[in-house]
């Protein structure tokens, strides 16, 4: 039975395959062509900005001042809601602690590298920032600084390396000259050999010795020491006037103590690093009277800075301890220079920060061929009843200063071509005055022509009238004669 339904199924199949070859094949329908895809623009593009300074150790209170300038700035911008490349941007910051340590910094560079950051703000101290700054250039990430100020990191040449504050060499030079202003005749200097500290004191020897100053000892210490009675006992023997330090607050402020606990009577005298309310924590009544300086103009007397101060404490329940508006600044540099290049790609951006000119709260903000601030100001201070009293500011340039020199210019102009206005008007006068003079003069000089004519004709007249007259009484006589 299995065997007849096999031979009828295969019967019934065989019948439908010849009727189907027997049939003509429909064509089938040609389908429309597909239109390409219209390429999606991502609804948002993450822009990742790497930041490093130290988080851990002595100097946290300044990493997390840096920090924190640099969280104010990312949260700005996202609040902006920036599109950049036809698409919405959202920052976000990747923070790393280098622990001032070079050997950290280069590891977390390379951490940063890997995440493939779009740019990096920081790090905070030269030493570190220096050895990392080839890991950025070799990978192609732009590098902004907002502290760290030793020349050698943008004298190596990287076309990566930027920094939003004068370096060592400038500040070195006005502390120097600062110091014979003040009437000090010798100096003992002191410095925790870091890339900072020695950066800073070797161009600060540079300017107190052109200036007049007599280097009576050189000492040495570290950026983790905090017994300094040895060197200062040394100095002390010298009876030097004044002591230039080369190193950071944690290092400063018991430096200070110790010296008024031996009975130093020299003045204290530092760079930014020891220019912050730490100092004076550190210090106590001993910082009273030393004086520091800092790269940039005092907050109070910047257009937008006391808007700054009140925003950051609003923000975070602390005041600035140093380089907060510095690392701000940073961050608003490298976002207005992706929103110039209209990317967010650092090959792209990466020209567009060498010519940045942007009105930051620090300054207006230029960099030169090395990547340097153009005409970094360095401003003097010095501590008063417990306070950082600003006493002045040398070099510098904000965008309201250049704005108040364009309208003075402008001013003057304006005033020149009134100037030219007038004497042309006073020219246009003189000659019209002596164009009617000239014109009288002619009057005159035709009237006394035409008088001279006019006399010379009545002469000839009566020349004319003897002539004639002369000629008939000759007739006459002629007549009479004959």
């Amino acid at each position: 039975m299995q065997a007849k339904l096999s031979v009828a199924a295969l019967s019934v199949i065989a019948a439908f395959a010849l009727s189907a070859c027997g049939q003509k094949e429909e064509p089938k329908p040609v389908a429309a062509p597909v239109a390409p895809a219209t390429p999606i623009m991502p609804a948002e593009v993450l822009v990742k900005l790497g930041h490093v300074a130290p988080m851990t150790g002595p100097q946290a209170h300044l990493g997390k001042d840096n920090e924190n300038g640099a969280v104010l700035a990312i949260e700005e911008l996202n609040a902006r809601g920036l599109e950049i490349g036809g698409a919405k941007v959202k920052f976000e910051l990747l923070a790393e602690d280098d622990q001032a340590d070079p050997k950290q910094g280069m590891i977390v560079a390379q951490k940063l590298v890997d995440a493939k950051v779009n740019g990096v703000i920081g790090h905070l101290n030269s030493g570190t920032t220096i050895p990392a700054s080839r890991l950025y250039a070799d990978a192609g990430i732009p590098q902004i600084s907002g502290s760290a100020t030793n020349p050698k990191y943008t004298q190596q040449g990287f076309p990566t390396a930027f920094r939003v504050m004068a370096n060592d060499v400038q500040q070195g030079k006005v502390l120097g000259e600062f110091a014979a202003k003040q009437g000090f005749r010798t100096v003992a200097i002191v410095d925790d050999r870091s890339a900072y500290g020695q950066g800073l004191s070797d161009e600060f020897k540079k300017a107190a010795e052109a200036s007049g100053l007599k280097v009576v000892a050189t000492e040495y210490t570290n950026d983790k020491a905090t017994d300094f009675k040895a060197i200062l006992t040394k100095i002390k023997s010298t009876k030097a006037e004044l002591v230039f330090f080369g190193g950071m607050d944690a290092q400063g402020g018991p430096m200070a103590k110790q010296m008024k606990e031996l009975g130093i009577k020299a003045r204290f005298l530092g760079g930014d690093g020891v220019c912050t309310p730490e100092f004076m924590k550190l210090g106590g009544v001993a910082a009273e009277g030393h004086y520091c300086s800092l790269p940039g103009m005092p907050l109070e007397k910047l257009a937008k800075g006391p808007a700054f101060r009140e925003k950051f404490s609003q923000k975070f329940g602390a005041d600035i301890q140093l380089y907060a508006p510095y690392v701000y600044d940073a961050v608003m540099v490298m976002a207005d220079a992706m929103q110039r290049a209209n990317s967010v790609e650092s090959a792209r951006f990466l020209p567009e920060i060498g010519k940045t000119q942007y009105d930051g709260v620090t300054a207006l903000i230029e960099f030169d061929q090395l990547g340097d601030l153009k005409g970094g100001a360095i401003s003097l201070y010095q501590y008063k009843d417990g306070n950082l009293t600003y006493l002045e500011t040398m070099g510098g340039t904000s965008m309201t200063e250049v704005k108040s020199e364009v309208k003075e210019a402008m001013s003057e102009v304006k005033e020149a071509a009134k100037a030219v206005a007038g004497a042309a008007s006073e020219v246009g006068k003189q000659v019209g005055q002596d164009a009617v003079q000239a014109g009288a003069e002619i009057k005159e000089a035709a009237k006394a022509v035409a008088g001279a004519a006019t006399e010379a004709g009545k002469g000839a007249v009566k020349a004319g009238a003897e002539a004639v007259k002369g000629a008939a009484e000759a007739t006459k006589a002629a007549v009479e004669k004959k």
